[in-house]
């Protein structure tokens, strides 16, 4: 059977009017309809009849091995109708079965129909089969699981903060160790307080101690929840709690990582200590598959903890974060340029290296450290990328080099420059001509009499700076022979007191 055939069927036996949809069937022809009544109602009287009030027992095609005797015609009539549709069944169920079916809403078919997307082109007058073949969803592949003492360990510098993190590891897994032996295990606060500046790896330490707690055994599940205060504190009374504890929740079995958690305890902050509230709460109730690391700049989170005696207590370990060298910034921004399948020159390499120098010494506070290298590294292959883009046909070579002018970026007025002049428009051409002409009329303008003025204006200001000098000539060797006599005066006075005072 074709498809079209199949499609009949189905609508026949499962489409509006059928019967098979739960309703009434529905008939074109009155006379036709009655007809089949009378027969179905004489059928069901002469098999009542023949075999009592229930009914013969028949079955449906290959199945029916066994039927009565009686009314035989009406009975091999009925057989043979029933295998017939069994068939015809079977074969529809198969075929639809086999595929999937959604409706069809696309551009001039809204009605819901079904059709084919097996490129199967369905004949005029068949009902439309869409069956709808959807991709099978690729899982995405997951990065291979490393150890993360491994990872501690391939981090650049940080050798102190390498050193306290294998202890505390190493305490924590023997007294889970003693514990599960059943022997008696020393109470340890697991919890942390990452002090230093940004970028000095506060987070990516964090995140390594929250898998190496889940991998001895500490931890159950070793995730990290990171949130600041606006992630902790809501807007209206009564609603921190409930957002601080949803935190708390999702870093069950894990590490809640505090970032800049000294913006909790501020002056006359009501909502931040109903964070710090809920958290001491949680770090007392979920002892045992809860911890929380807090993060911020050393002053300001010494005063945190000292703040509230319950942190206290509960924080009592702390690790400095220092700032990274210059040649561990240098080694962070090699480290992103093989990362990333970056090259870089010689020369401009040791630029590089003193671009870094001049940033950490420019800002000596608050310095980014490998945030800042981070941001560098950016700035440079953003550059390099603008002057690939002008390349015409570039190699695989020339993608990946870094060269020293991709350090610095171009103004405005280089660019132009580089571009060379802009070729003059017929409209500019005219533009200039007009300008010129304007200018070499107003030109003429000038009037003899304005000429005139002008040179009379000079000779007036000769003769005046001539009769200046003159006076200053008469003026001078009388003020000097008054300065003279000014002078000699004040030597007789001078002379006339020191008389007197050698008299006295």
């Amino acid at each position: 059977m074709n498809q079209d055939l199949l499609g009949n069927i189905y609508n026949d036996f499962f489409g509006p009017g059928s019967g098979g949809d739960g309703k009434p069937p529905v008939f074109d022809d009155p006379n036709k309809e009655k007809e089949i009544k009378e027969r179905v109602e004489k059928d069901f009287k002469n098999e009542k009849d023949s075999s009592g009030v229930n009914g013969p027992e028949l079955s449906f095609g290959d199945e029916g091995k066994s039927a009565p005797d009686k009314n035989p015609d009406i009975l091999s009539g009925e057989k043979k109708h029933y295998q017939d549709a069994d068939e015809a069944l079977r074969e529809a169920r198969a075929l639809f079965n086999s595929t999937h079916f959604a409706k069809n809403i696309t551009e001039g078919n809204d009605t819901g129909a079904l059709t084919p997307q097996n490129d199967q082109t369905p004949q005029s007058g068949a009902p439309q089969m869409q069956m709808a073949t959807s991709a099978p969803v690729e899982p995405k592949p997951q990065e291979p699981e490393t150890d993360p003492m491994d990872d501690l360990n391939a981090l650049i510098g940080l050798a102190s903060i390498k050193h306290d993190v294998k202890e505390l590891t190493d305490f924590a897994k023997v007294q889970k160790l003693r514990k599960d032996e059943g022997m008696k295990a020393v109470p340890v606060s697991l919890h942390l307080v990452f002090t230093g500046n940004p970028g000095t790896g506060k987070t990516t330490v964090a995140r390594i101690i929250s898998r190496i707690y889940k991998q001895i055994g500490v931890l159950s599940k070793g995730q990290l929840v990171e949130v600041d205060r606006s992630g902790l504190v809501a807007g209206y009374v009564g609603q921190t709690a409930l957002k601080t504890q949803e935190k708390i929740n999702e870093a069950l079995g894990g590490v809640l990582f505090i970032d800049e958690a000294y913006s909790l305890s501020q002056e006359n902050d009501a909502f931040g200590q109903e964070a710090i509230d809920t958290i001491l709460k949680a770090m007392e109730d979920h002892r045992d598959d809860l911890v929380v690391i807090v993060a911020g700049y050393t002053e300001p989170m010494e005063k945190f903890i000292n703040s509230n005696p319950g942190l206290k207590s509960r924080f009592n370990k702390y690790i400095e974060f220092p700032d990274y060298s210059i040649d561990e910034l240098e080694a962070i921004f090699n480290m992103n340029c093989k990362k990333y399948e970056y090259e870089v020159e010689e020369d401009t390499a040791k630029h590089i290296r003193e671009m870094i120098t001049a940033r950490k010494l420019e800002r000596t506070e608050n310095f980014a450290n490998a945030r800042e290298v981070r941001n560098l590294f950016e700035e440079i292959v953003t550059n390099q990328a603008r002057r690939i883009a002008e390349i015409e046909s570039p190699t695989a070579d020339d993608i990946r080099l870094i060269k020293s002018e991709d350090l610095m970026e171009k103004t405005e007025d280089e660019t132009k420059k580089d571009e060379g002049p802009a070729e003059e428009t017929a409209e500019n051409k005219e533009a200039a001509e007009t300008t010129n002409e304007s200018v070499e009329t107003e030109v003429p303008e000038e009037t003899a009499a304005d000429v005139e003025s002008a040179s009379e204006a000079e000779d007036v200001q000769n003769e005046e700076s001539a009769s200046d000098s003159s006076e200053l000539e008469d003026v001078l060797p009388e003020e000097l022979a008054d300065d003279s006599d000014g002078g000699s005066e004040e030597e007789d006075h001078q002379d006339s007191g020191d008389s007197d005072l050698a008299t006295e």
